[in-house]
């Protein structure tokens, strides 16, 4: 499988051969306004114009500031996006953005990465 990849010091991004970006968050990082910036500019540049399913792999992030989460209410080139976490804290950091910023596509959140990827290649 062809992997177009974006490291970067908090995470990196990938874009596979078969159409799904995927967002890894290192686990314990703070995520400021300037990395979600980077973040979803990397993702305008590997998609090249087109949209692209995302699964944002958020496990264990320590914090995600006001700023960014606001950032992420801006349309990028995914034409849909899956949070996956596995904690509490996951859980809260997602259902807080998701009640308070109107996400530009569709967005859930999800535990089981199974269940993410389904949602994100079916639509359901």
């Amino acid at each position: 499988m062809d992997v177009i990849a974006a490291d970067g010091p908090k995470g990196s991004l990938e874009l596979s051969d078969n159409g799904l970006l995927h967002l890894r968050w290192l686990p314990g990082v703070n995520i400021e306004v300037d990395d979600a910036r980077v973040a979803m500019a990397k993702v305008n540049e590997l998609c090249q114009q087109e949209q692209h399913p995302m699964l944002v792999d958020m496990e264990a992030v320590g914090s995600v500031s006001r700023q960014a989460r606001a950032v992420w209410s801006i349309p990028c080139s995914a034409s849909r996006i899956a949070l996956l976490g596995t904690s509490p804290v996951d859980r809260v950091l997602a259902n807080f953005f998701l009640g308070v910023h109107v996400p530009p596509c569709p967005t859930r959140f999800f535990t089981s990465r199974s269940q993410a990827l389904d949602w994100l290649s079916t639509g359901d």
